[in-house]
Order: structure tokens, then sequence, then C-alpha cells
């Protein structure tokens, strides 16, 4: 196989500007001389896009959790297969917007005590985790007063409110306290060039050590 390559996620709550450190990251790790696959879930592969648009749009109502649950599993899946693990092999550098913790959160926590239905599938289906989680901690309700200002029809988990967003903020900070050699929390407030600085100190420390 070669040199492994190095698997980064990004993980917040909707509005913490993950988005943008993950698209900054891959830009400066290119510029260092590294092969960047710049991927992001739902998504990242033909068939999990043809998901997202499933997920994402429509009536907050629209899906039960457990249904979701299956879904985000698939369009993973097909993430896996087809982009994710080939890079790897490849011995590049996968920086993705969003991963498994996100359905842990989302599904598994704020829709209802869904954790140990989202933990075996992902194990039966998934069975990978990335080498560093970074996850972009800010104030739930200045992360949902940007999420609701940005235009377009991916709107639906924005709709379901600030109480959710806590939720998912406090269930972000519970798998982090779990898993420390893994994640890497990153203040998310001040400048966006301020949190570039730091989520780029924290992706080449990972490297260093790989």
């Amino acid at each position: 196989m070669g040199n492994p390559g190095l698997f980064i996620s990004f993980e917040g709550i909707d509005g913490s500007g993950k988005s943008t450190q993950a698209r900054r990251l891959a830009e400066r790790l290119r510029q260092s001389g590294h092969t960047v696959v710049l991927t992001r879930e739902p998504g990242g592969s033909p068939g999990a896009e043809e998901i997202r648009r499933l997920v994402l749009e429509g009536d907050p109502d629209r899906w039960s959790a457990e249904t979701e649950i299956l879904l985000f599993t698939a369009a993973r899946r097909d993430h896996l297969e087809k982009t994710i693990r080939p890079a790897l092999a490849r011995g590049e550098v996968v920086i993705t917007d969003r991963f498994a913790d996100s359905t842990r959160v989302y599904q598994g926590l704020t829709r209802g005590d869904l954790t140990e239905m989202v933990d075996r599938l992902h194990s039966l289906i998934i069975g990978q985790e990335p080498d560093l989680t970074v996850l972009i901690d800010m104030d739930p309700a200045q992360g949902l007063a940007r999420a609701k200002g940005r235009s377009g029809p991916e709107q639906r988990f924005e709709d379901m409110g600030l109480a959710v967003q806590e939720q998912t903020r406090a269930g972000f900070l519970a798998l982090a306290a779990r898993d420390p050699a893994r994640f890497a929390v990153i203040d998310g407030s001040g400048s966006e060039d301020e949190v570039a600085v730091r989520v780029e100190a924290a992706a080449l420390a990972r490297l260093a050590a790989r």
C-alpha cells in the first residue's frame, strides 16, 4: 500500500464555519505539496450526492430518525468505497466536511436515543474512523444565525431551531471528551483567519506524527 494517507473530518453545528475551514485547510496543504481530496457528507460520490438531496431538502419532519440513519449510512458507504478509501490507498490526504460523528449526534442523540443503532450500523457497514476530527466549537445561537443567513434549499436541519443546535453542540463535545486522541476541539470564535491558524496547527501536528 505504500505510504498511507491521512483521513481528516470536520464536524460542528450548522453555521460553525467548518466547511470554510475544511476548504482553507485543503488549500494550505496543497500549497505545502500534499495531494488532497476535499469532499463532503452526505455526498462525495455520485450515488451519495443523490441521497444528499433526499435528506437535506424538504420539511423537517420528512423522514423519521431511523430512516435518516439508513439513508446517511448508505450514502457514507458509497462515499467510502468510491472516494475515501481509494484516495487513502494512494497516500493522499482526505478532508471531509462531516462524517459518522454527525450521524451519531443528529440522528443518534438529538432525535431520540438511537446511539446504539447508529453505532451498530457504523461497525457493520462503515468500520472506519478518521485519523483526526476537527471539531469547530461555537455558540449555538451565533451558528444558527449564520446558517439561516445562507441562501439555498438545504435548510432542513437549520429549520429544526435553536434547541437542536444546543443539543448538537453538547453531543459533539461529549464525543470529543470520549475520544480525545482523535478529536481536536477548535475555538470557532474570532475571525476566519484566526480560526484557520488553529485548525492548521492541529492538522500539521497530526501529519507530523503520521
